[in-house]
């Protein structure tokens, strides 16, 4: 086959360091086949692609693939690229480093793979798409020479692959083509990047997030339940989770009223016809939940977006140009029928509480009106320590204007509009041709977490499709009627999954004024159970959320258990401090000895006033 092949380089060359890992990532894939098929020779193989941070290859074994072979295949990777490398260097193999690709009829592909069924149906499935059929081989002339059905996005050199740069991380099952039909493949995945150093970060960042999970540390700090009896994907908030929420929606909403924003509030229940008038059954129907009244007979959804609600709230005022812009906030549940198997704690859900905000405004308003939520946007991540290092994708429409709801003019105005809010609020920002929904552009803000976690959350959208779909308008200074132009606008996107963000952001240590419990007064023994009895109800009257340990521990286990709990301030009494009427304190970081506790007080007011980390 090698005679065959034509010498050509890779036509799929890496135009910037992201392609450049991908493809890099897909030829450890080939590499990663290429090693099990030496190692296991009766191996099947089917599809063997790059995925985030990584690769896998998915395979037919003939006998069960165990943890102990891992390090094992992972080895004769690095065996046969230290073999095409030299190989290539030395001149005996010139290509072996470098993967050349043929053009083929069907027929030679069947021929190639004739005892391979997993790659005759790729073969047949690409031949009635019409489309070119490729075949890439990487190692020419060596021992390990490897062929694949393959559509190409290789590295240039696999000798410049760093050896120590990915590592084979675990096996799991994966239906062939997904398929819960087909038969059950083993998928052995690896991670890959650029440099070691890059892979030991990633590593240890993954270390660190078993610690931080939210699932965890929930459990453990009492925040959230989840009960089979009430169903998966919905969650349940204990007091103290109950008051971490509160106190994220109450900021969100802080930050809105001085903008001119105003509260409303919608049911969770609506008729089929509102969402068969914005467009959302017929998009959403199969995630939506039914319901059937038992009395009324009448038949219902449950609300999986709150927008069509805003609407007519809006539409049943008569607003003038003078009214606009017109602003609505709803910390609003709602609810999505999403698969099983992909729930998990608080970061997917079932209830998804958005901080919903939805605008009505003029044209020549939206540019302003976008610069303001961004100036929000700004303040919360700042508040939360994560404003280092954001960026915002900028999401215009590509070429094909058949996609896309609303005339050229419209769209240039909106998208010269944000192009001149990024510039104006000196936003981060890249431009994303294509990605822009289909009723309008739109901004989407990534921030990262503590431990570098790029997580997408922020988002400002553009619609000129609902407007017109329920014929909203307002009266223009001609005593005309003039379509609005509605913004969507999220802050923390979901309540729950930014809980579960902030849950591991700050590994459950939060800030003062967002801790659930903020003082813990601990007694050194029954002595002093009154002086702290009058200490707690100081704090107490003082709006200070504060708890008292009254057991009969040892004055150590009751600091250690205070810090498991991840309370920021113990505050210690003993005979010393009854006597000057005065606090020990003990904050996360050690010992930071005796306050009075209106010293105390004024303290933790101020940090709480501030917001401090």
């Amino acid at each position: 086959m090698k005679n065959e092949i034509d010498a050509s380089n890779d036509a799929v060359h890496a135009s910037n360091s992201a392609q450049s890992i991908e493809h890099i990532r897909h030829s450890l894939a080939h590499l990663l086949a290429t090693a099990t098929v030496s190692l296991y020779p009766d191996t099947l193989l089917t599809i063997g692609p790059a995925v985030e941070n990584g690769f896998y290859y998915d395979m037919d074994f003939t006998a069960p693939l165990k943890d102990a072979d891992l390090p094992v295949i992972e080895q004769k990777m690095r065996d046969i690229l230290k073999e095409w490398t030299i190989a290539s260097k030395k001149g005996s193999a010139p290509d072996a480093a470098h993967f050349l690709h043929k053009e083929v009829s069907v027929d030679e592909a069947r021929a190639f793979f004739a005892n391979n069924p997993y790659k005759l149906e790729l073969i047949e499935d690409i031949n009635a798409k019409g489309e070119k059929i490729t075949l890439y081989t990487v190692g020419s002339g060596t021992a390990h020479e490897f062929t694949d059905l393959c559509r190409g996005g290789h590295a240039d050199d696999m000798s410049t692959i760093d050896q120590n740069s990915f590592t084979i991380t675990r096996v799991a099952g994966a239906y062939w083509r997904g398929d819960e039909k087909n038969k059950m493949l083993t998928r052995v995945y690896g991670l890959a990047f650029s440099t070691k150093d890059e892979l030991k970060a990633y590593i240890n960042q993954q270390e660190e997030a078993k610690k931080r999970d939210h699932r965890k540390l929930g459990k453990e700090l009492k925040l959230f339940t989840i009960s089979d009896l009430v169903g998966s994907g919905l969650p349940m908030f204990q007091p103290k989770g109950a008051h971490l929420r509160r106190t994220i929606e109450d900021y969100l909403w802080e930050l809105h009223q001085d903008y001119g924003y105003e509260r409303v509030w919608t049911p969770h229940l609506a008729k089929a016809d509102l969402y068969v008038a914005s467009g959302h059954g017929m998009h959403y129907l199969a995630d939506m939940f039914s319901v059937h009244g038992g009395t009324s007979k009448e038949d219902f959804y449950v609300k999986p977006m709150s927008c069509p609600h805003h609407i007519q709230i809006f539409a049943d005022n008569q607003f003038s140009y003078r009214d606009m812009p017109v602003r609505y906030f709803e910390a609003a549940t709602v609810y999505r029928d999403e698969k099983t198997g992909q729930l998990g704690g608080l970061t997917r859900v079932r209830s998804i509480t958005q901080d919903d905000g939805h605008l009505f405004c003029r044209m020549s308003q939206l540019t302003e009106e976008a610069s303001i939520v961004v100036k929000i946007i700004k303040k919360f991540f700042s508040t939360m320590g994560m404003l280092d290092g954001y960026k915002v994708r900028l999401s215009l429409r590509d070429d094909n204007k058949e996609t896309w709801l609303g005339t050229d003019e419209v769209w240039e105005i909106a998208e010269k509009g944000l192009i001149e809010v990024c510039k104006n609020e000196n936003l981060p920002y890249f431009e994303g041709k294509g990605e822009a929904a289909f009723y309008g552009p739109k901004l989407d803000f990534m921030f990262k977490d503590a431990i570098g976690r790029e997580h997408q959350l922020s988002t400002i959208q553009y619609d000129f499709n609902l407007p017109e779909r329920f014929d909203l308008s307002y009266i223009n200074e001609k005593g005309e009627k003039e379509r609005p132009i509605m913004l969507h606008r999220a802050i923390s996107g979901s309540i729950e999954r930014f809980m579960a963000i902030m849950i591991e952001h700050f590994a459950g240590a939060f800030p003062v004024w967002m801790s659930p419990v903020q003082v813990k007064v601990v007694p050194i023994g029954e002595r002093q159970f009154d002086f702290a009895h009058e200490v707690f109800a100081t704090l107490k009257k003082a709006d200070i959320r504060v708890e008292v340990d009254l057991s009969g521990d040892s004055l150590g286990k009751k600091i250690r258990n205070a810090k498991t709990d991840k309370i920021p301030y113990t505050l210690v009494i003993g005979d010393k401090e009854i006597e000057n009427k005065t606090v020990t304190i003990e904050s996360r970081t050690g010992n930071e000895g005796a306050v009075s506790v209106e010293d105390f007080i004024a303290r933790i007011v101020s940090e709480t006033k501030n917001r401090s980390l």
